[in-house]
Order: C-alpha cells, then sequence, then structure tokens
C-alpha cells in the first residue's frame, strides 16, 4: 500500500513537471506562433454559420442580429463600452446608429406558380434570392396575371402589358419603372452571368434589387436557369399564366456599425483599420469577412491581456454596410483620418476553392499592372476598368501583405495570388482618402451573389489560414520601426528587381510580335518610378526619417540601376 502511494506520488511529481516545461514552453512562444496556435478558425466559422442565416439588408433583422452577435463576442472577450470605459482601457467598442433616409426591407415568404401546376416554377425556402430587393408585397392571396415575354427591352414601351407580368432576359432594375408605369403588375427577370456557370449550377440566383417606389408597389422576381428555360418552354406552347406570391416587410430603422479599437501603448493615433462589411445575403458574401475579424478581435485581446503582445499603434475593427461605414469613418474625421496608416478589406475571405472555383486574392493597391496587365497577373472576372499612371499608388504594402501571405501558404499548403486593381468593397474609401489600403478576397466563385452561396461553400481552414496572415501583417505594421523599415526595404528591392526582370522577358516578348519599343521602355520606367516611391514610404514606420534615409537612398539606387540595365537590353 505504501509503496502504491510512493509509486503515485513519484509519477504524480513527473506530471506536474511536464506540465509546468509545457506551460512555460507555450510562454515562451513568439508572436505568431501564439497566432499560428490559438487562431484556429473556429468563432470565425461560427460566427459565418449565425450570419448567413439572413439576408442582410442594412437596418433589417437579420443585420441586426448579426451587428449584435459581433457585439456579444466582443463583451465576452473583454471590450468596454467606450461611454463606460476609463481613459486607460484599451479595449473598447461603440454601436453607430444612424436613422435610415428610406425604409429597410426584408423577405418573408414568397411563392410562384404556373399554370396551376403542383410543383412550383419557384419558391422562397429553396431560392431566397428569388424576390428582388425592395419589392413589395403581392395583395393577400396572391396576384394571377399573364406572363408577357418582353424579348427586346427596347420595344417595352410599344408593348401592352397592362395587368400582365413582364418577363425579360435583362436586370430587373432596368425595366421596372418603365413596366410599371405602362401598368404591369411585376416584372420576371433573369441575368445570370456567365461566370456562374448558369447551365451547371441551374438553380442558383443572383439576388437582385429594383428601385424603391412605393406609390407604385410593385415587385419583381428573378429567375434561375432551370426556372427561365421552364418558363420560355411553357410560353411556346401558349398563354402563360402565373400565380405569384410574395410577402414582405418595409420599415422605418437605423443603421448600425460596430467599431471596436484596441488602443496603441505609444502611438494612440495612428492606427490600422479592418473593415468587413455585413450586408448581403450570402455566406461567403460577406459572414466570412465578418466571421475572421471578430476572431482577429477577440484573440488580439486575449493576447494583449496575456501581455504576449503589445501594439505600438491602435488597432481599429470596422463592421457595417459595404463602402458605407468605411467612407464615413474616414470622413467624418478629418484629424483621426490623417493617422490612418493602412487599411484592410475583408471581403469573401472563408471559400472552400474545390467547390467554388477560383483562389484567394490580394488585390493590390493600384500599380502599372492595373495598366498593362501581362505575364502572371491577371484580373478577376469581376474586371476592372484600364488605369493611368496618375492613378498609381505606389506603397510597400502590397509586397509586404504578398510576402506574409505567401508565407502563410507555403507553411499551410495553401494558394494564394492576386490581382491588379479592380475596385468595388471596402479598401476604395481609404484608397479615395490616400489611405494605403488593400482588399483580401477570392474570385472567380461560381456562387458569387446567389442563393447558393452558403455554409457549404465555406472551408474553416481557408478561415484560418486568412485570419493568421492578417493578423501577423497588422502585428508586424502596429508595431513597426526602424528594424522593420529596413527590412521591408529589402523586401521591396527584391520584388523591384523580379518586377523590372519580368517585364524585360514581357518585353523580349512583345517586340518579337510587333510592338514598339518606345511602349516597352515606358513600362520598365513606370515600374522603376513605382517602385522608388514605394521605397520612400517607408518612412511612415519610423518617427526620424534620417534613420533610414541611407537604407532608401541605397535601393532606390539598385533599382533605378536594374531598370537601366534592362531598357538597354531591350535595346539590343
Amino acid at each position: 500500500m505504501f509503496k502504491k502511494y510512493i509509486t503515485a506520488l513519484a509519477f504524480s511529481i513527473v506530471l506536474l513537471g511536464q506540465l509546468q516545461a509545457q506551460k512555460d514552453l507555450k510562454s515562451a512562444l513568439s508572436t505568431p506562433e501564439k497566432i499560428q496556435e490559438h487562431f484556429t478558425g473556429d468563432l470565425a466559422y461560427e460566427t459565418t454559420a449565425f450570419v448567413e442565416q439572413y439576408w442582410r439588408v442594412v437596418g433589417n433583422t437579420g443585420f441586426d442580429k448579426s451587428i449584435y452577435f459581433v457585439v456579444e463576442h466582443l463583451e465576452k472577450a473583454g471590450y468596454i463600452l467606450e461611454e463606460k470605459a476609463a481613459p486607460n482601457d484599451r479595449l473598447t467598442y461603440r454601436v453607430e446608429k444612424r436613422a435610415l433616409k428610406n425604409p429597410t426591407w426584408e423577405v418573408v415568404d414568397a411563392r410562384v406558380l404556373i399554370n396551376s401546376e403542383e410543383n412550383p416554377l419557384l419558391a422562397q425556402e429553396t431560392n431566397r434570392n428569388m424576390v428582388a430587393l425592395n419589392s413589395y408585397s403581392t395583395p393577400e392571396g396572391g396576384a394571377t396575371a399573364e406572363v408577357i415575354y418582353v424579348q427586346d427591352v427596347k420595344n417595352l414601351k410599344n408593348i401592352d402589358v397592362k395587368g400582365k407580368i413582364v418577363f425579360a432576359e435583362t436586370n430587373p432594375g432596368r425595366i421596372f419603372n418603365t413596366a410599371l408605369n405602362q401598368g404591369a403588375i411585376g416584372v420576371m427577370t433573369y441575368d445570370n452571368p456567365s461566370y456562374l456557370q448558369p447551365e451547371k449550377n441551374t438553380t442558383s440566383i443572383q439576388f437582385r434589387s429594383i428601385p424603391l417606389n412605393a406609390k407604385a408597389k410593385g415587385w419583381a422576381i428573378a429567375l434561375s436557369f432551370e426556372a427561365k428555360e421552364r418558363l420560355k418552354a411553357s410560353l411556346l406552347e401558349g398563354v402563360v399564366k402565373l400565380k405569384v406570391h410574395i410577402e414582405t416587410k418595409t420599415y422605418e430603422s437605423e443603421e448600425l456599425t460596430v467599431v471596436a479599437d484596441i488602443k496603441g501603448s505609444t502611438l494612440p493615433k495612428e492606427r490600422l483599420v479592418f473593415s468587413a462589411h455585413v450586408q448581403e445575403p450570402g455566406a461567403n458574401d460577406n459572414a466570412t469577412g465578418v466571421g475572421v475579424a471578430l476572431e482577429m478581435a477577440t484573440l488580439s485581446a486575449k493576447l494583449l491581456k496575456e501581455n504576449t503582445w503589445n501594439p505600438s499603434r491602435t488597432l481599429t475593427f470596422l463592421w457595417g454596410d459595404e463602402i458605407v461605414s468605411t467612407a464615413r469613418y474616414v470622413n467624418e474625421d478629418k484629424t483621426r483620418a490623417e493617422d490612418i496608416k493602412w487599411g484592410i478589406s475583408l471581403d469573401m475571405v472563408g471559400e472552400n476553392t474545390d467547390i467554388t472555383g477560383g483562389s484567394f486574392l490580394i488585390e493590390k493597391m493600384p500599380d502599372p499592372s492595373a495598366i498593362w496587365t501581362r505575364g502572371n497577373d491577371k484580373h478577376s472576372e469581376w474586371g476592372g476598368s484600364k488605369m493611368s499612371l496618375d492613378q498609381m499608388k505606389p506603397h510597400y504594402l502590397n509586397d509586404f501583405v504578398i510576402r506574409e501571405f505567401e508565407r502563410q501558404g507555403k507553411r499551410a499548403n495553401w494558394e494564394v495570388n492576386t490581382n491588379p486593381f479592380e475596385g468595388g468593397s471596402d479598401h476604395m474609401p481609404f484608397l479615395q482618402k490616400n489611405i494605403p489600403s488593400v482588399l483580401f478576397w477570392h474570385f472567380t466563385d461560381q456562387f458569387y451573389h446567389t442563393d447558393n452561396d452558403r455554409l457549404d461553400k465555406v472551408s474553416k481552414e481557408t478561415l484560418k489560414n486568412v485570419g493568421i496572415a492578417a493578423l501577423n501583417s497588422a502585428y508586424i505594421l502596429l508595431n513597426s520601426d526602424e528594424n522593420t523599415a529596413k527590412n521591408m526595404i529589402e523586401t521591396i528591392e527584391k520584388a523591384a528587381i523580379l518586377r523590372l526582370e519580368e517585364e524585360l522577358k514581357q518585353g523580349k516578348i512583345a517586340l518579337k510580335n510587333g510592338d514598339k519599343l518606345q511602349e516597352q521602355m515606358d513600362i520598365i520606367e513606370a515600374w522603376e518610378d513605382w517602385y522608388v516611391k514605394a521605397i520612400a514610404t517607408t518612412v511612415d514606420m519610423v518617427q526620424k526619417e534620417e534613420l533610414i534615409k541611407e537604407s532608401i537612398n541605397k535601393a532606390q539606387s539598385t533599382v533605378k540601376k536594374t531598370a537601366a540595365r534592362v531598357i538597354d537590353d531591350l535595346k539590343k
């Protein structure tokens, strides 16, 4: 009995020693290692699952529930409501409330029956995007009317549609008011773009909206490829009547925006801002952005409280209405805006690309690839307008985040790509105020903006990879100093040399194809100018420019010499 006691005691001592050693090892982990260990993607996925239940329109039930889900988890993580916070509280949040100019909207139910057939043409429970945003309810019991197929919408004004339902293959917003002004009771449209692969994803409906018309109180239905083909086949057989039942709500409400801050210790006015929009009906777009931002915010609070991480500058998170909330944040307080050093948009950041297609993308700040897109540079199917040299935004942020994300990609065997600037998300308001900003996203997604963008298309592993890489990037920037700047200069110099060598290769191909030498020289000089100026932007990491002036000059000289050599080579 005594021997058993001694043996058990010895085992307990050894076990306690091992546990303490493990604890000591964990406490000795670097901040990047802590992020790797603790950013699991669990909360990001849980948030995505909650938010994607709803079609979120600013001010409606689903939008507001999503906002307060974020608030609940911020409070659990230790964030204090700003108005109750003490001056030395570093974790704070606020919910900004503004009355909406127009009523908000939400759909309750909808169903379309065709020629009294039992099988509905469309039903809300399977196609929640079928009712166009801003549609009003049909009369109680539904509305039954003949369908008129308008093949050429230019001829709509010459067609008698009074008391009828107009069907056209176009965007509903294009014909809605005209159709209603001519007496139509509603419209049905189809215009899924080819990148959605509609003949494969036959049930997908890309969400649509119509102008708010409180006087006419009309409605519009968007069709899937399957429903469109069925309707057209029925029309070939003769007169088609549809019974349309729509129940929606429009009501006065307010716009909510959540702003959470982790106050910097020594440079609190300077900040990095992550922005994730809440509205839209999808899971990947953009419940995933909401989720990744929330897990980053809660993990950052945990690491701060554990004294594992202490940011010099302030880290801010925004959740709200796409572009609108971010634009307000950078415009309404000019003093605050002057100290925003970096802005990052989190939009469609959790895709299971084995299902959705596409890949993770970093949309770069405007650089010459947005003018001359060639070689490895490719626009997404979202597309972008060709830019001009005066629209360029030279900055180190592009190559910095590419470096950090490629490191995570290598660790996790995760594909990371880039695309030239295209716009269309929360990075735009930052750039319009000359604040360095990039977009983290995925494209092409064959379920983009459709009612098949649901939780089964989301990958927790992707959420984790994006969150880890984004948080690592943020932490480096928030504590950047002379050493960070010098390291960044080296990164940009290497990237510049690689770019110039690639443009030499592309230039020679272009010359063989008959392009002019002067244009190829212009391209090289544009990249030279962009990188020389990007190197100079590293001064925003230091308090005294002279600390890195020599490094800047040396790197700029190398870039200029490389560009001169490349141009000489092109002339041979």
